[in-house]
This record gives structure tokens, sequence and C-alpha cells, in this order.
């Protein structure tokens, strides 16, 4: 019996775990071939479908470009506009021998400014027309897995963004396993919306490519269109952060037909339990003839960021069951270890909040010209600082309380932000909290609070703050509360606290 090329291509990228971004895209065409890689739909609504061989022959044009442009070993900014093109470029300039340096379009230009210099790239690629046409053959780099692949900067919520160091085994490695999923799988179809450029919007391409998932993106996220999308395609799974979840809900997801979903993703950022338990019930994990779909669809969350190129942890809510939700991370990923420490490094003892720190293949090697601030974040021993706290939860689990940065420290107590907000969204008027902490003389710091609130809702400011106030302790509830129609966001819909702070020092 002929045991298939492509399963053997399958077979080494999941085993071996040998793929770089370099050769990448040539694999994935070896294994897939004409099959459909991606349908891509544009701001105005036009789309455009590109088989795995079609990208593999589009890195190999750019490869040839962009090495008579650029020099070996040397940062290429790709401030293109969102979508399928930043992420073949990105392969395109590994290929060539370059660090590919993807940037969110909806960075500002000083944002991007900084990146370019921080950076100090050798080219700036804004859009791939500008790249010259290369005959010839294609000549591949041929780096190694723990050499670096590529920067990721920072979103930036806590100041200005860095570039993350992350190896080829970081990026590649932890998607490579995709490519032994069930053939059955890869008859669905995945819609996804994130910024190429983030690391979560980057690995959940790259993991449904390798798997063989044809995928449905979109360069601008929309909740009525996604909404459309997936009633007219009968889509089966769907990636996306928990603001994300929030807007299809309030763009009528639950009157939508969402049932052909099968599986609903989200990360970034922690998930409510009890929007997660909506959407699972909005979708379906089985059709039986005659019947239709039946049952409610699972949910996925991963824990992971920047620096550790991707997903770390992962939690699963089987279809019918309502577990595998809440705050919890989840359990960690094969070859990462986790660790609750106090200031000085040392464990804290079970149940007590601590830092999370990381330990594992995908760490990243250090901050790009930053050497403070990358033995900021990493410990002579190698763990990552993520500056999340967290405190030991059962089965090896841990469980979520707030950005370190994050803490308000109010009077000798620790007021932990996302424990404040999920409090105030009890309250039936209130869509979606964001709590910060500004100056007190007498205090340290106290809480405030900004909210959306549900349409025709008319509770007032003053009102959430006596309401606050009644259901939580006193150093926790908010001293003043505004209502906003938006709050701060960054290009994957992460809040940012600190543009909140004006709005309460005005």
């Amino acid at each position: 019996m002929t045991i298939p090329r492509s399963f053997l291509g399958r077979a080494d990228l999941a085993l071996r775990r040998s793929a770089t971004l370099a050769d990448l895209m040539m694999r994935l065409a070896e294994m897939h071939g004409e099959k459909l890689f991606v349908t891509e739909e544009d701001e105005t609504g036009l789309s455009r479908r590109i088989t795995y061989e079609q990208a593999s022959e589009q890195v190999a044009a750019w490869t040839r470009a962009i090495r008579t442009l650029s020099e070996p070993g040397r940062p290429v900014v790709i401030a293109t506009a969102n979508g399928i093109d930043q992420f073949m470029l990105c392969l395109a300039v590994s290929a060539a021998g370059g660090l590919p340096a993807p940037v969110n379009p909806q960075m500002s230009q000083a944002e991007v400014d900084h990146v370019i210099a921080d950076s100090g790239a050798s080219l700036v690629i804004r859009t791939p027309d500008e790249l010259p046409v290369v005959e010839g053959s294609t000549v591949l780099a041929t780096p190694g897995p723990e050499d670096v692949a590529a920067l990721f900067y920072t979103s930036g919520t806590t100041g200005k963004p860095k570039g993350a160091e992350l190896t080829h085994q970081a990026l590649v490695g932890q998607v490579s396993m995709a490519a032994m999923w069930p053939f059955t799988l890869r008859h669905d179809e995945l819609v996804l919306a994130l910024p190429v450029a983030h690391i979560m919007g980057f690995v959940a391409l790259m993991g449904p490519a390798v798997a063989g998932i044809p995928i449905y993106f979109m360069q601008r996220f929309s909740p009525r269109r996604t909404l459309q999308i997936i009633e007219h395609r009968r889509c089966s799974a769907f990636i996306g952060v928990p603001a994300m979840y929030r807007t299809l809900l309030e763009a009528g997801a639950a009157d939508a037909d969402l049932s052909s979903i099968r599986v609903w993703i989200s990360g970034a950022d922690v998930m409510p339990a009890d929007l997660a338990l909506k959407f699972k019930s909005f979708g379906a994990s089985v059709t039986l003839p005659g019947l239709g779909p039946i049952g409610e669809a699972a949910f996925v969350e991963g824990y992971g960021m920047v620096e550790v190129g991707g997903n770390v942890a992962t939690k699963l809510s089987p279809p019918m069951l309502p577990i595998g939700l809440g705050d919890s991370l989840g359990l960690s990923m094969p070859g990462w270890k986790f660790k609750v420490a106090d200031r000085s490094g040392r464990g804290v003892l079970p149940g007590q909040v601590g830092e999370l720190q990381l330990k594992g293949p995908g760490v990243l090697k250090g901050y790009w010209g930053d050497a403070h601030a990358s033995s900021e974040a990493l410990t002579e021993d190698g763990w990552l600082r993520t500056g999340d706290l967290v405190r030991s939860g059962p089965f090896g689990t841990v469980m979520f309380h707030g950005r370190a940065k994050a803490v308000i420290k109010s009077g000798g107590y620790s007021v932990y932000p996302v424990e404040v907000e999920a409090d105030i969204e009890e309250h039936p008027d209130v869509l979606e909290a964001a709590v910060v902490g500004i100056p007190d003389a007498k205090l340290g710091e106290v809480p405030v609070a900004a909210v959306r609130l549900r349409p025709k809702a008319k509770v007032t400011p003053q009102e959430l703050v006596v309401w606050a106030g009644v259901r939580m302790a006193q150093y926790k509830a908010p001293r003043r509360i505004l209502i906003v129609e938006e709050l701060p966001r960054t290009g994957t819909r992460k809040i940012q606290r600190d543009r909140l702070l004006p709005l309460f020092t005005e």
C-alpha cells in the first residue's frame, strides 16, 4: 500500500515540528495542493479565493523581491492593510532571511513610526504592489527552530509597544499538531476577523491553515456581517475575543440562525461564563437526518500572550455541559509549566494570589533592543513574568484575578478591576464596565468606572454608584461612575485603561 505524500507531510510537520516560517507555505502547498486556503472579504464586501498552491507561488514571488530590497537578519516592518497578504508577506520576509515585524493598521501613525524606529527596519512594506517583479528560482532561507522568527509588538495597553522576539518553534511549533486533525474537521469553514499583526490573529490563521480547514477571513470585523456570513455560508466555527462576542449579541445573535456552528473559540481576555453559555446555546453539535441540528456547540477558550507566541493553556466546555467556564485559565499545553509566585519569585501557598510565571518552548528570547525590559520579563532561570495575577485552583488549574499593573491599591487593600467589573455588569442596565484607579490623597488610589449601557437604559451614574456601594465591599466600590458610548480599545479590542484615566481627571 502506498502512503499518500500529503499524509507523510502532515506527519512530518506534526511529529518532527521542524517547519519554520521560511518554508511553511511551501510545505502547506505540498500537503494541501489546490485545496481552498482562504476566502477573504475586504471592507467593501468583495471577496477573493486563494488555494494553497496559489499562496505558495505568491510567497515565493515576494521572497525574491524582498531579497533584493532588504538585508538578511534585519527586521522588515509590514505596515499593510489587515489581511491574508500581510500574513503571506510575513512568510516571504522570513523566507528571504529577514525578521518580519507586522503592525496593526489600526495603530496611529506615531505608533507605527515607533515600531519602525525601534526595530531599525531595513525595509518598510506599506503595500505589496510596491514590490518589484523578480524572475528566477526562489532560494529559501534555512533558519533553525530556535532562531528568532519574527518581532511581534505588544499591544501597548500598559506602555510603549515592545518587540517580542519569537522563535520559529514558538510560532510554528504550537500549531504543528493541527496537521493531524481528523479529515472530517477539514470540511468545516472557520470565520476569522482578527488582526493578522496581533499574535492571536496570526496563530488563529496559521492553525487552521496547517490543518487544511478553509478560512473565511474578514479584513474588518462587522458584527452584523459576521452573523450574515455564518447564516449564509453555514460556517461551523468562529474565533474571536470576548468584546466581539458582546457586539455579536448586541447585533442580534439571539435571533440569528447560528445552528451550523459546532465550536466557538475565544481568547485574549477572560470570557464571562454567562456570555459563553449564551453562544453555546446558539450553536449545535450534531445534525440528524430529518431532525436537523440539535444540542449545543462546544466552547473553547485559550490563554496566552504575545510573549509566548500565542496559546499556552486551553479549556473546553463540551456540548450540553456547562463545565469549563468561568475564570480558570484552563490546563497547560504540553511542554509548559505554570508557577504562582510572589514578588521575589517564590511560590505562594495554594489559594493565595500571586503572579503567574510561565516556562516552555515558546517563551520569547527577549525584547528587541531592550535589555532592561528583557531582564524585567525573564528570570535568570528562564521563567516569564506574565504580570497576570492568579491563584491555584483544582486539578492543576489557575484562576485569573487581573493584571498586576492594573491592581488598585486603596487604603492597604488590593482591588482587582476584573472582579469589580463583573459585579457592575450584573446590573440589568449595564452592558460593559471598565475599572481603573485614580490618585487619592487619603487612600493612595480609589477605583472608578466607565460603563456602557444597554439600549434604552435610563439609570444614572449616581444610581450606579449607590447600587455598587451596596453590592460590594466599600474599598472595592467605584467612587465615580461615568457613562460612555464607547470604551477605548486596541486593535484586538482590549480595553486601553490608560486612556480612561483622563476622563476622571478633567
